[in-house]
């Protein structure tokens, strides 16, 4: 046996380089898709920010995702409510996108702003799949009660399908 040839029966540590034809791998020469989660909190947008360098960078196609959360309410009351509801997250989609892509033209990178509606988590994971995501961006939640029942990003990084990046 050569030095630096695995003994037989171990497993050499270059194999994990070989991919099977056909087969698809996430980030093995850098991130050919990157997504990141977007709405109007400080730390999203710092996370789009990033997001965007790092797709410059590694130019990568950026793919922005705003979940517009699905309220219940009951009632005639409830109904404006909701109405009202929608109406804001509407024109907040068309805001973040509107910043998306002159960014992207700022920056030269592709992207695609994708609206869903839902939860975030589901949504984010369901985009992600759909677009074969290498890696996730995120903001850091400042809600307190994330400490205990777990954030979004907490949530991405436990389904260990893609790196993600938690910007603060």
């Amino acid at each position: 046996m050569s030095h630096g040839e695995p003994a037989h029966g171990e497993r050499d540590e270059r194999d994990h380089w070989n991919v099977g034809s056909g087969e698809f791998e996430l980030g093995t020469d850098g991130p050919a898709v990157i997504l990141v989660g977007v709405d109007d909190t400080v730390t999203s947008l710092r996370a789009a920010a990033y997001a965007a360098g790092l797709a410059r960078r590694q130019r990568a196609r950026l793919v922005a995702v705003y979940v517009s959360p699905i309220t219940a309410a009951f009632g005639a009351a409830g109904a404006a409510v909701m109405v009202a509801e929608a109406e804001a997250h509407d024109e907040l989609a068309k805001e973040l996108r509107t910043q998306f892509e002159q960014g992207i033209r700022d920056r030269g990178i592709t992207g695609t702003f994708v609206v869903a509606h839902g939860d975030p988590y589901r949504e984010i994971k369901r985009i992600a799949d759909e677009t074969r995501a290498d890696a996730i961006v995120v903001g850091a939640s400042k809600q307190a009660g994330h400490r205990f029942v777990g954030s979004l990003a907490v949530r991405l990084v436990r389904a260990g399908k893609w790196p993600v990046t938690v910007v603060p």
